[in-house]
């Protein structure tokens, strides 16, 4: 059984107002705690299948250079979502996260272990 901080801030996997970081501060079994879970497993699964997408695209030797610039953003976007899952992760297992105010989701905010 994994031990969480009652106190313990969660980086939400998504933005608010004017792009800026949400956080929830809790025990991990609220409604919004239980929604960030299900948006991290769509977003991971997401993930999955555009880079199955992408392999497929990179085999075909017709594929267009406006295609390849689709999926480079399409990528570009899901792996800036990848990287909040598992700075989140991180940040809630005490991994340390040196991030300052510019980083695109906020600085980092909790150390559960020393």
């Amino acid at each position: 059984m994994i031990e969480k901080a009652h106190n313990a801030a969660r980086l939400l996997p998504w933005s608010g107002v004017g792009g800026k970081p949400c956080y929830v501060v809790g025990n991990g079994t609220g409604r919004i705690s239980r929604a960030a879970d299900k948006v991290e497993a769509q977003q991971l699964g997401m993930a999955l299948e555009l880079l199955g997408h992408a392999d497929d695209m990179l085999d075909d030797e017709q594929t267009t250079e406006i295609q390849l610039r689709h999926i480079g953003a399409a990528l570009a976007h899901s792996l800036r979502d990848v990287h909040r899952v598992a700075r989140s992760r991180g940040l809630r297992l005490g991994i340390p996260d040196d991030s300052g105010d510019e980083h695109p989701s906020g600085p980092g905010l909790v150390r559960l272990l020393p």
